[in-house]
């Protein structure tokens, strides 16, 4: 049985699409973790890779391919699934992006962690990590 779960945020997603580090920690921690994501956060790396990879002058067929292989590690969850928790998430970033909720709801469902780089999660109550800190989940 896996020890941890986690709930990656679109911008997660993109930078594991991008660049190699996300997708690396990724990869090598399959074995021991469960990750998800709001089926949001992968329409979204949709809709906002494409103008950075135009700006960054890279392949956008190519990286869309390596989102769609995401979705193989990366669980893709249905709103259906956590709209339970919408009340309870948005309550938690009362004040901040509410609209991101989804990431809190289903963090809550599944009783697991946040990986984002949205400070606006930070202080809600639930563990939450950025990139540079997420080794440390996995030490011990």
């Amino acid at each position: 049985m896996k020890a941890f779960k986690v709930v990656l945020d679109a911008n997660i997603l993109i930078r594991a699409v991008l660049g190699t580090q996300v997708r690396a920690l990724l990869i090598d921690h399959l074995e021991q973790t469960q990750f998800f994501a709001p089926l949001e956060a992968f329409e979204d790396a949709r809709l906002y890779l494409p103008p950075l990879l135009v700006k960054r002058g890279r392949d956008a067929e190519q990286l869309l391919e390596t989102l769609k292989w995401l979705e193989g590690l990366v669980t893709p969850v249905s709103p259906e699934v956590y709209t339970e928790f919408e009340n309870r998430a948005r309550a938690r970033l009362k004040g901040r992006d509410e609209e991101d909720w989804p990431y809190i709801a289903l963090a809550m469902l599944l009783d697991a962690q946040i990986w984002t780089e949205d400070t606006d999660f930070f202080g809600i109550g639930m563990t939450v990590w950025k990139t540079d800190r997420i080794h440390l989940l996995w030490e011990d």
